[in-house]
């Protein structure tokens, strides 16, 4: 029986970067993270190249010498797609593509964006990722519709008369994401009414690196059935769900999209709607994947993406998921650096009753509060009848 080859996955060469201030171990970490990347999206991943720079070259990104390297690798492998761990320019993959042709050539956003606009369900995170791509595409408009049409999938048209056409075509990408961005604001302002609504319920927003566990974590708190799956950004629409708390008292948690190292700044204002949610909670839950290596790098990330976000004063939990993957120097390790902090398994339910006392501790506060506030509320409306 011949094989259907539209199915088979495309097969990838990637290329990291090591530059003075990203060297050895580091360096292999980011480039085993576009590995994880390539793979969520589809591909198969057969070779990883490493090019060391003091300095990025603004024709090719690389040296001349490693793209004769890649022509050779591409030729052997019989390979069409070459993924770089840097964003490229419009010209930089133009000058790419015409020394190697016939390959597709992607950075690390446009391989992100990929795996967003697959992973999108619900119309908000549908508007976010559309933004999202035209917001890409737009500086990169350099050449003929035909390339657009590659990256985009047609979202925007199949063909047109090409280069110029260049100013006609990004007035119309910008009156797009303008018609869009009005469109994500209506949903924002529904949401915030919605979260209005619930001052009477205590809301943790439940946030991390991308594939850290958090969805595995609200399914073993809440008996749910969030999505999961071992892969970077396996959900990207945020998630929520009732914990009861016992004598009769619930919180909500809502899950959201996880963050990643060197996520572009237009990509987190878009999907700001979407981590929004925790601005609005009572209580951050920070999910981190005890056994990665780059832990503390995840931590850094996460914490960095959230303080444009999220008022400081907001409680946090800090818990270091998959416990039971890490080593016992690892979480000798994570005891010592964040004695605060819990160490669990979401997977095999280790330490979530902590988790839980956790959270009904927090609660006897917040509750404390909210009597306080609903009484000093009464005694103003009391004040007005009475006059």
């Amino acid at each position: 029986m011949a094989i259907d080859q539209t199915k088979l996955p495309e097969r990838a060469i990637l290329v990291g970067i090591s530059t003075p201030k990203l060297r050895g171990r580091l360096a292999l970490e980011h480039l085993e993270e576009l590995r994880r990347l390539a793979e969520t999206a589809g591909a198969e991943v057969v070779e990883t190249f490493m090019q060391n720079l003091q300095a990025f070259n603004p024709s090719t990104l690389i040296g001349e010498g490693k793209i004769e390297e890649i022509r050779q690798a591409l030729e052997n492998q019989k390979v069409k797609m070459l993924v770089f761990d840097e964003d490229l320019s419009g010209s930089q993959v133009r000058n790419l593509e015409n020394r190697l042709p016939g390959i597709k050539v992607l950075d690390r956003t446009g391989l992100i964006l990929d795996i967003f606009a697959k992973h999108a369900i619900t119309a908000e995170s549908r508007l976010m990722v559309e933004i999202a791509q035209l917001q890409y595409i737009m500086p990169r408009l350099t050449r003929a519709w035909t390339h657009l049409c590659r990256q985009h999938n047609g979202g925007i048209g199949t063909k047109g008369p090409g280069e110029t056409q260049l100013e006609t075509d990004r007035r119309l990408i910008r009156n797009r994401i303008r018609d869009l961005k009005k469109k994500l604001q209506k949903i924002e302002s529904a949401r915030d009414r919605a979260a209005e609504k619930r001052y009477d319920i205590f809301h943790v927003g439940i946030v991390g690196y991308t594939n850290a566990g958090k969805s595995t974590l609200t399914n073993r708190l809440t008996g749910a059935d969030v999505y999961v799956e071992n892969k970077l950004f396996a959900t990207l629409d945020s998630t929520t769900r009732k914990l009861y708390l016992g004598n009769g008292n619930s919180i909500i948690l809502s899950d959201t999209v996880g963050f990643i190292r060197k996520l572009p700044h237009h990509l987190v204002e878009t999907f700001r709607s979407t981590l929004g949610i925790a601005a609005h909670a009572d209580c951050l839950l920070e999910v981190v994947d005890a056994s990665a290596l780059d832990y503390k790098e995840h931590l850094e990330v996460t914490q960095k993406v959230l303080s444009s976000i999220v008022d400081e004063t907001i409680p946090r939990i800090l818990v270091f998921n998959k416990a039971e993957s890490a080593s016992k120097e690892r979480r000798e390790e994570l005891l010592a650096n964040y004695p605060d902090a819990l160490q669990i398994s979401a997977l095999e339910n280790i330490g979530t009753e902590a988790l839980r006392l956790k959270f009904i501790d927090l609660w006897n506060v917040w509750a404390k509060k909210r009597n306080l506030k609903q009484q000093e509320e009464l005694k103003i409306a009391e004040g007005w009848t009475h006059e």
